[in-house]
């Protein structure tokens, strides 16, 4: 399976304001590709036009050879972390879990368990998320990703909040991933994180993307 991500003169205009001008891009599979650039470069519209939540003013995005906004309105086999990832308070980290899961009804109440416990949740918690910590939002929030196995992880800052051990853990799950020959994209302000991680770093500046390694 082509599991490449393939941007084509990708431009974004929003109420006048260029967001983004002419991106053109791929990114191969079984590569962790990282985006860097300041707050307000453009590097999280990318990823949102990439997930088909955001339509581009001009230009295409191509995920497994399929137009997004033509051929489909979304990716196929996608997990997002964009933004802070939105749970309901009042809800474990399990039944909100399994209420996205029930959605797409592709995965069982074991592949859910075993999504949290892979990044260090334990799934018999019943504390409601309102009471969770930033790292362990973080922690749901790659579970909730990852949990339907996808081929693609697209993924927005996925350190915020996450203490030492949190971060390690991160970073392996992102290698096993790769390992896999998923395609992964990251934005990351950390040099650390982009060093350590990936393969391609793009940088985002005013909605200009230039490759900084490859």
């Amino acid at each position: 399976m082509n599991k490449t991500i393939q941007i084509k003169d990708l431009s974004l205009i929003i109420k006048k304001h260029q967001i983004l001008r002419s991106v053109s891009i791929e990114f191969e599979s079984g590569k962790i590709h990282g985006l860097i650039g300041r707050n307000g470069s453009g590097k999280t519209m990318l990823m949102k036009c990439i997930c088909g939540f955001v339509r581009p003013t001009e230009g295409e995005v191509f995920v497994n050879n399929k137009k997004i906004g033509k051929d489909c309105d979304f990716p196929d086999n996608i997990g997002i972390i964009i933004e802070s990832p939105g749970f309901i308070p009042y809800y474990s980290g399990y039944k909100n879990l399994k209420l996205l899961a029930n959605l797409n009804k592709r995965i069982s109440s074991e592949q859910i368990i075993q999504s949290m416990k892979n990044v260090g949740l334990d799934p018999d918690l019943k504390l409601h998320v309102s009471k969770y910590s930033l790292g362990m939002r973080q922690r749901l929030g790659l579970a909730q990703a990852i949990m339907e196995d996808p081929n693609f992880l697209i993924l927005d800052e996925p350190m915020n909040g996450l203490d030492k051990d949190g971060i390690a853990d991160m970073r392996k799950y992102l290698h096993n991933f790769k390992e896999q020959g998923k395609t992964i994209i990251i934005a990351s302000h950390s040099t650390e994180d982009i060093e350590m991680l990936c393969d391609t770093v793009c940088e985002m500046d005013k909605g200009i993307l230039t490759v900084v390694r490859k």
